[in-house]
């Protein structure tokens, strides 16, 4: 019998002067998300951030943290999926390519209301480490 895993995702919060980057999904489910992706076979968690934020906002950044790691089965309506979520910093202006219409920054306060997956608890979650310095479970 084959085993039925998670698959293993990737998520990046990437801060610029003026907010943090959103794309705009150019594929089902549709809505704004972190960049982020599928982890290849053989690759690094880390690789793979660099990698999708590179395809998704031609950005090429610096991961600083790991935020969490979000693993709810519902998460994703496609398949359960563990997503590995780092926050990282860029330079420069996000260009939306690959799975991405369009890329954008948005401050934390102005975020589009439609967000895919469970990118709203994410960002939560990331305003909190920010005010006081705890992840999800401390």
């Amino acid at each position: 019998m084959p085993y039925r895993n998670p698959t293993p995702t990737l998520d990046v919060i990437i801060e610029l002067p003026g907010g943090i980057v959103l794309i705009e999904r150019r594929n089902p489910p549709h809505g704004w998300a972190l960049p982020g992706g599928f982890v290849d076979e053989g690759e690094r968690v880390e690789a793979a951030a660099k990698r999708e934020a590179m395809e998704e906002t031609g950005l090429d950044v610096h991961l600083r943290a790991l935020l969490y790691v979000y693993s709810r089965p519902d998460r994703d309506p496609r398949q359960h999926t563990m997503s590995t979520v780092f926050v990282a910093t860029a330079e420069g202006e996000p260009i939306g390519a690959d799975d991405a219409a369009r890329a954008a920054i948005f401050p934390l306060d102005a975020l589009p209301g439609e967000l895919a997956f469970d990118h709203a608890e994410i960002l939560a979650d990331y305003r909190r480490w920010l005010e006081t310095g705890k992840r999800p479970l401390e």
